[in-house]
């Protein structure tokens, strides 16, 4: 069997601070841009002329519908989620207001605050850590006003890897929620260690984003956007929670990479062929200025929303159930196979009230279920 040439290889930190670093061969026919394809012109016209909003304001009406089609004991979850979690939206929300605790040291080096930062946050659980300017084309139009500062630190928390491969269930909802928690308040930990320095730390909380993340994560060099719209990282896939710190600290920016992954999606379409909703679109579209598969919201949502948030896209996903080394491996020395493509193990789900799908079978529903409100709701407002 021919094996794939190797294109590059990188060397990522390990997946904690207690693992040793991990060397990723990329096949050279996988390797297209560092990042994700842009057209920045295109992409400074949306944002200029047509700005994102958030979820929360633009389509309200179904985030509200949503919690009508919830089982009973799925709606309880959340509302303990919610409570639970207020305080350190609340928290989160004025820390651009707070000052430092001491005068910056003025004799020392981005690169060494940089490496300061990165090692604290990697010592308080965020498995991936990467810094780059806070890129105001993706800032909700709401929040606009609200973020104080242009560099950010991209942080991203692992959740428990065997709930996840239950999804869609109680269990995965648990250690989603939970992962929030916990990255909510280290989030809050960090900032506090940040002011310490000297510098000002702003939280972009998990739960009331300021914007669409990935795109800043890209930039930071730590993932690629996935074919199911999820920033897939080296260790994990999308079995991460994200947060962002914008600060004034003098730091060093990370650059993107191409890990393969742009393209491995074309190859694999493990996602797209086992998504419930049929949501997921096998070819690249360009969407305001980024080239991307791009979900269909009016497909995804319904089904999202009656089952547990669904989440198949990201357990049917090789690199978030096998990590992107092993991946690349399997890919190369076989000649072009997608590690897990056509099993059980990696394609298999059930869906209640639906039963169990394996490879190659999809579940069947009523048109009805796809009927939703749309737009904002006449209750909607902006908190910022």
């Amino acid at each position: 069997m021919a094996t794939k040439k190797v294109g590059q290889v990188i060397t990522r930190p390990g997946r904690t601070v207690n693992h040793p670093d991990v060397t990723i061969r990329v096949p050279e026919d996988l390797m297209t841009v560092p990042g994700a394809p842009i057209r920045q012109s295109e992409v400074d016209f949306y944002s200029r002329e047509y700005p994102i909003e958030s979820q929360n304001i633009d389509y309200s009406a179904d985030r509200q519908w949503a919690t009508t089609v919830l089982t009973p004991e799925a709606y309880a979850h959340r509302k303990e989620h919610e409570q639970l979690n207020a305080p350190l939206v609340e928290a989160a929300r004025h820390t651009g207001d707070i000052e430092p605790t001491v005068a910056p040291n003025l004799d020392v080096e981005p690169a060494v605050v940089t490496e300061a930062i990165r090692q604290k946050a990697r010592e308080m659980g965020f498995a991936e850590v990467g810094f780059t300017y806070l890129n105001r084309d993706y800032v909700y139009k709401s929040k606009k006003r609200w973020v104080r500062f242009d560099h950010v630190i991209c942080l991203a928390m692992e959740q428990e890897y065997e709930p996840t491969q239950t999804i869609p269930s109680m269990d995965a909802e648990h250690t989603h929620f939970g992962t929030y928690r916990t990255e909510g308040a280290v989030g809050l930990e960090l900032a506090d260690w940040i002011r310490s320095l000297g510098y000002h730390a702003q939280i972009h909380s998990p739960n009331d984003n300021s914007g669409a993340y990935i795109p800043m994560f890209v930039q930071a060099g730590l993932g690629q956007l996935g074919a199911n719209g999820q920033l897939l990282s080296p260790h994990f896939g999308s079995r991460a929670r994200l947060m962002m710190i914008s600060t004034d600290a003098p730091v060093v920016y990370d650059e993107a990479i191409d890990y393969g992954i742009h393209k491995f999606c074309q190859e694999c379409q493990v996602c797209v062929q086992r998504c419930p909703a049929r949501a997921l679109m096998k070819e690249k579209i360009w969407y305001r200025g980024v080239e991307k598969n791009k979900l269909i919201y009016k497909r995804c949502r319904p089904v999202m929303a009656r089952y547990l948030g669904c989440g198949i896209c990201m357990k049917v996903c090789p690199i978030q159930k096998f990590g992107l080394q092993a991946v690349m491996e399997h890919y190369i020395e076989t000649g072009g196979e997608i590690l897990g493509k056509g099993t059980h193990q990696l394609e298999g789900y059930t869906l209640e009230d639906k039963g169990y799908f394996g490879p190659g079978e999809l579940p069947t529903f009523d048109p009805e279920i796809f009927d939703m409100p749309h737009g904002k709701s006449k209750t909607c407002f902006s908190k910022i």
